[in-house]
This record gives C-alpha cells, sequence and structure tokens, in this order.
C-alpha cells in the first residue's frame, strides 16, 4: 500500500470537505437555514445535492453486488428511478411540494405533511418513524463503505465504521443544510469522475463491446439454486413470478423505485430553492447523474462475472464466498473487484467516490433524523410550538442520536443487507407516507381523518407482512416459527417472496380515499394559494 500517496489523498480530500462544511456554518444564520437552507439554494447544487443523496453506497456496493447475483435485469431500477425518482419528482411532485411548504412555512417533511392536515398527530408519528426506523437505511449505507475500506485498506470493519460516521456527522452538526448541500455538490462531482473511471475500466477489463455476448455466454454457470428459483442468466430477467422475479421486481424495482417519492431526505431538496422554475432547471443534471450513477454500478456489477470467469474459472459470487462456511456476501463483491481488476492509484480514487457517496447520503440522513427529533417530536408535538430559539439545539442533539443507534445497527446487522435494508426502508416510506402525501398536495378533499387512517393502516400493513409472511425478515424476527413452526406463516408458496410494499400501498391507498370520502373535511391550514386541486 502506498501509504504518502494515500495520506495525500485524503488530506485533500478531508480539506474541501472542512471548508465546504465551514462555507455552510458561515452562512447559517436562523434556524431556516439550518433545517432548508434559507429556499435559496441554487438549483444546480440542489439537482447534484438530490442526486448524491438519493445515489448512496447502497446503490453502488450493494445494489452492484447484488447485479452480480442476479445480472442486468437491475437495470429496470434504473428505469424506474429516471421516470419516477426524478421526472415524476420533480415535475409533478417538486413544484406543489415547494409552494405547500413555502406557504405553510414548514421546514421538515413531518412538518408539512402535519400543518397540511392541521395535525400534529401526523407530524409526530412521521417524525417518529423517520427517527426510528431512518437509521436502519443509514446502517446499509455506512455498512457499504466500511466494507470498502475493510478490503481496500485492510481496516478492521469497527474502525473503517467510526472515521465514516465521525467526520460525516462534524459538517452536519456544523452546517446545517447549507453544509450538507455543499458537501454533496462536491461529492457529486466526484462520484460521477470516479464511475465514469470505472465504466471505462471494466470494459477494458472484460473485453469491450464484447463483454455483454461472453456474459450471456455463461447462463449455464449460474449455480444450480439460482436456476431452481427461475435465474435464466446474467442479461436475461427471471423466470416470470417466479421466487427470484419477485424479489427482483417487487422489492428492488418497486421498492426502491416508487419508494424514492416518499423519502423525507429527498423530499427536503424541493423545500430549498426559491421558485418552480429553479426545479425546472435542477431536472436535466439531477436525472443525468442518476442515469450514469445507477447505469453503471448495475452494469459493471452484472460485468464482474466476466471479469472472474476468465481469470479463474468461476462466476464473481466464488470471490465472496467464505471457504469455511460456503456463504457468500455480495456487499464484499465490488470492493474485491476493483481491488483485483484495478491499479492501486484507482483503488484510492474509487475509496473516495465511495467515501462521498456514503458521506453524501449520511448526511442528509442524519440531518433529516435530527431534524425529526428536534423540530418534529420536541418543538412541535412535546412543547406545542414554544421555545421555537431551541429548535437548532434539539436538532443537533437529535443527530447525536440519530448516529448512535445507526453505529449500533450497523454493529449488528449481518451480510448481505445493504440492498434489502434499503429496499425495506423505501418500501415502508412508500406504504406508510405516499398515499398521505399525495392527498395533501393533489386532493383537496382529502380528510385528516382519512390521512390518518391511511398512514396507519399502511404502517401496520407493512409490519405485519414484514414480521409473519415476508420470509426473508419474518425469519429473522422468529415470530412466524414460534406462532407456526415455519420461517413464514406463508412458507412454501409465492407469497412468501412478495414484498411487503405490494400489499401494504393499496391497503394504504384504498383506506385513505374511503376514509376521506366517509369523513367530513376540515379547514385546511393551507392557504388557499397552496391547496392542491380539488
Amino acid at each position: 500500500m502506498n501509504t504518502p500517496l494515500l495520506v495525500a489523498v485524503v488530506l485533500v480530500y478531508a480539506a474541501i470537505v472542512v471548508f465546504l462544511g465551514w462555507l455552510g456554518y458561515r452562512n447559517t444564520r436562523s434556524a431556516a437555514d439550518f433545517l432548508v437552507g434559507g429556499r435559496q439554494i441554487h438549483p444546480v447544487l440542489m439537482a447534484l445535492a438530490y442526486g448524491s443523496t438519493f445515489i448512496s453506497t447502497s446503490a453502488i456496493v450493494g445494489f452492484g453486488g447484488v447485479a452480480a447475483l442476479y445480472g442486468m435485469g437491475l437495470l429496470w431500477l434504473t428505469a424506474a428511478n429516471i421516470f419516477v425518482g426524478v421526472f415524476v419528482a420533480f415535475v409533478v411532485f417538486g413544484r406543489p411540494t415547494r409552494r405547500l411548504g413555502a406557504a405553510l412555512d414548514a421546514h421538515t417533511f413531518p412538518e408539512l405533511l402535519g400543518r397540511r392536515f392541521d395535525s400534529k398527530f401526523i407530524q409526530g408519528f412521521v417524525g417518529g418513524t423517520i427517527a426510528l426506523l431512518m437509521p436502519l437505511y443509514a446502517a446499509a449505507v455506512l455498512i457499504g463503505g466500511a466494507r470498502f475500506l475493510e478490503v481496500q485498506l485492510h481496516l478492521g470493519y469497527s474502525t473503517a465504521l467510526l472515521v465514516f460516521a465521525a467526520v460525516t456527522i462534524a459538517y452536519v452538526l456544523f452546517g446545517g443544510l447549507k453544509g450538507v448541500v455543499y458537501t454533496d455538490a462536491f461529492q457529486a462531482v466526484l462520484m460521477f469522475a470516479g464511475m465514469a473511471l470505472l465504466l471505462f475500466a471494466t470494459y477494458g477489463q472484460t473485453g469491450g463491446a464484447a463483454a455483454h455476448g461472453k456474459l450471456t455466454a455463461l447462463a449455464a454457470k449460474v449455480p444450480p439454486a439460482l436456476q431452481a428459483s427461475g435465474h435464466r442468466g446474467w442479461t436475461a430477467m427471471p423466470a416470470l413470478f417466479s421466487p427470484i422475479w419477485w424479489q427482483l421486481v417487487s422489492t428492488i424495482v418497486l421498492g426502491v423505485g416508487i419508494g424514492v417519492l416518499a423519502q423525507p431526505q429527498l423530499t427536503l431538496r424541493f423545500m430549498t430553492v426559491k421558485s418552480g422554475k429553479e426545479l425546472n432547471r435542477a431536472l436535466v443534471p439531477g436525472g443525468i447523474f442518476i442515469l450514469f450513477m445507477t447505469g453503471v454500478a448495475f452494469l459493471v456489477g452484472a460485468l464482474t462475472n466476466v471479469y472472474f470467469f476468465e481469470r479463474t474459472g468461476k462466476i464473481a459470487l466464488a470471490a465472496v464466498t467464505d471457504p469455511t462456511t460456503g456463504k457468500f456476501n455480495v456487499d464484499k463483491l465490488i470492493p474485491t473487484y476493483t481491488q483485483s481488476a484495478m491499479p492501486e492509484w484507482f483503488g484510492y480514487l474509487f475509496m473516495l467516490t465511495l467515501v462521498a457517496a456514503a458521506m453524501s447520503t449520511l448526511s442528509a440522513q442524519f440531518h433529516v433524523i435530527g431534524t425529526a427529533i428536534g423540530r418534529d417530536l420536541y418543538q412541535e408535538v412535546a412543547m406545542k410550538g414554544a421555545h421555537q430559539e431551541r429548535t437548532v439545539p434539539i436538532a443537533k442533539a437529535g443527530i447525536v442520536v440519530g448516529f448512535a443507534v445507526t453505529l449500533l445497527v450497523a454493529f449488528n446487522l449481518g451480510g448481505n443487507v445493504i440492498a434489502v435494508a434499503t429496499a425495506l426502508f423505501f418500501g415502508m416510506c412508500a406504504a406508510s407516507f405516499l398515499p398521505l402525501f399525495v392527498a395533501a398536495l393533489f386532493w383537496r378533499r382529502a380528510t385528516k381523518a382519512g390521512a390518518v387512517a391511511g398512514m396507519l393502516s399502511g404502517t401496520v400493513a407493512w409490519v405485519v407482512w414484514t414480521l409473519l409472511f415476508h420470509e426473508k425478515e419474518a425469519a429473522a424476527f422468529g415470530i412466524a416459527k414460534a406462532l407456526a413452526g415455519r420461517p413464514s406463516l406463508v412458507s412454501g408458496t409465492i407469497w412468501a417472496v412478495v414484498d411487503p410494499l405490494v400489499i401494504a400501498l393499496p391497503i394504504s391507498a384504498a383506506v385513505t380515499v374511503l376514509a376521506s370520502l366517509a369523513t367530513r373535511p376540515a379547514r385546511s391550514a393551507a392557504p388557499r394559494s397552496a391547496q392542491p386541486a380539488a
């Protein structure tokens, strides 16, 4: 390991991050600056911050490893990310979110929903859910970066986790959202450069345009267990309605592709610009960034099978399989591939790419966790709007709490969890918050009773399906085993691999509509200029 080169690279990177965090601190003069950047963030900065927050080590390391397992079917997630996560999010949701947030003087996602329906309960429930469950997603991001440091620098896993989290929390605490946005934009540029080099280097290692034909020819090398579950090769979709098809489509493509619309840390970005025109200007750079980042991660992940097969005679999974237990860990695949295939200097550059990806997302997550605790739970719900001057100190305390919980979760999660934990959190947000969010923006007839009923029913349905029916999680919790002696109450049927989102989201939407139609709407807290269409 070239220690002087590594130290120089890390010091330059750290100096830039510290400077941008300080710049955010210098320009943070009020709670509005800390919470929503004073609603004056430049559209290009917002687009880059949105993209780098969206694309984390979960996408590059976690989903890149999953692409090595399932193949290029993950490119459907790229398509969903572009259409739903960028076009629909910016064009359909962005303007009304910004307008409603400004009209209600809302500074957080829970506050936006709570004030729209004049409900402290909604604000407290959404804020509490974020504070309780977002550490699961943050832990997945943290693990992705730590796994790369573990392989690239031969660091202990615990050390890598602590270093990642400590640097990130520093500039979120002092710089607020402005510090987060400034650093996220820088991280986005670094991520784009690193992924571009990774793409060209991978095609160079696997034969250029011929690599795709080679990957198709490897279909016969799919392990028998995967073939039995519906795997038909790395350039083909799994067999329709097979277990792998359900996991790929319902958990990964739909879970992340739809769940992005109700992500608090992303929705908040729409509330940081000063006009709807700014969102239009942010659409193109945001779309290009997300297209490139996810597309490269999934292509490279699938093509690692070609690289390893040509050099070892085995597919990529063999490189991350424990010879003692026979279990594989896809979370280590991208780090293992870059260390094996790329020169040392590229390893350092890509290390910074992943550090940037992790820190940009973690900073947004910690900021949202902190504001949920400080603004939504403490100030607005517990203190009923009193002690406004204490918003920022309590939010900073909340960030520290979120940091501690995230580390605890990261230390206790096992392997192959990055993509799964990310998809679960995205799916939970969609089931619990998306119908409520849509109603808040677009349906004036929606009532507080309907909003509460839909939110609670979606949450309960998602939790019940996760704990008792979706076999991967149900087996881990063991409740179904205690009740019925099986990993899942529906073990042995296709329902055991159907994602909770597929069940919970329709229930939440239907209950929101039916309960709203059955109850009388109260006068909304939103000014008429911010009201959705009838």
